[in-house]
């Protein structure tokens, strides 16, 4: 029946979208999309790297002139000796700042994998559609079903929208991680100045964050697909327009609690940083 199809459709698409929601997640950059979009932003950040390693030397020049007030003060063996090292943290940080923000990207994907392994979630449950609707719809009649008709396919429309907006802001996750990859070399190149390390500093907690997203994400869906499990309650003796508009009313509500949960997942972590 055309009802029981939109409904059916609709929740499908979301289970479609939150299972590819839970491989994104789990995924490394290197592996996503077959790791062509990782060649493309190694070979950025190897670019970027002679443009980091001259801002590197700008950055220090410009911090020894500020930080000293006198020739005499850098010869000091103290002076110079906090001054070279340094310089060799920073250079350190433009060259190898990919493996330390991969090594970090790492922890978090063990942090979310303790996580999943911690409440024995491997695979997300599916939303269905519960039998006692279906053969409440199917024993209405043709006036009857009319009302029907637009219930289901305002909430199927609903359920969509939603679907979408929740991947689109793990997509912009992902995205996100791919460009502070990519330009990384430039921000952290700000360690060789004294004044110019609060840069960097927030470089490294902006992008600490958008790892963390990921987790956010995951203990969030993990939460959902516990609600997937206990469906609405939903009356036996309703009318098929009342059990419908109940049901998928309560759906929406607990697919827009998921929704939001995913799209706020960057402010929760700020939040919790300080940032």
């Amino acid at each position: 029946m055309g009802i029981i199809d939109n409904l059916t459709n609709a929740l499908n698409t979301w289970n479609t979208k939150l299972t590819e929601i839970w491989q994104i997640i789990t995924q490394s950059p290197e592996n996503f999309k077959g790791g062509e979009i990782w060649n493309v932003i190694l070979t950025t950040n190897d670019a970027l790297k002679a443009i980091g390693l001259a801002l590197l030397v700008l950055f220090f020049v410009a911090g020894v002139i500020r930080t000293c007030g006198s020739f005499s003060e850098i010869k000091r063996p103290e002076n110079a000796l906090k001054l070279f090292i340094r310089f060799v943290l920073a250079k350190a940080a433009v060259t190898y700042g990919l493996d330390i923000m991969m090594a970090f990207f790492k922890i978090v994907q063990g942090i979310i994998s303790t996580a999943m392994n911690a409440v024995g979630t491997g695979v997300l449950n599916n939303i269905v559609l519960p039998d006692i609707i279906r053969q409440k719809i199917s024993e209405v009649g043709f006036w009857d079903s009319i009302p029907l008709w637009a219930v289901t396919l305002i909430g199927s429309i609903f359920i969509i929208i939603l679907s979408f907006i929740m991947i689109m802001s793990v997509y912009g996750r992902f995205f996100r991680l791919y460009l502070y990859t990519a330009i990384a070399p430039i921000p952290l190149s700000t360690f060789a100045g004294e004044p110019t390390s609060q840069v960097g500093k927030s470089f490294l907690k902006s992008y600490a964050a958008v790892c963390l997203e990921g987790a956010i994400i995951v203990l969030a869906c993990i939460i959902f697909s516990v609600f997937a499990t206990s469906p609405p309650e939903i009356a036996g003796d309703a009318s098929a327009v009342s059990m419908v508009w109940a049901y998928v009313g309560e759906l929406i509500f607990n697919l827009l609690v998921l929704t939001g949960a995913v799209k706020m997942a960057d402010r929760v972590v700020r939040e919790m940083m300080g940032l």
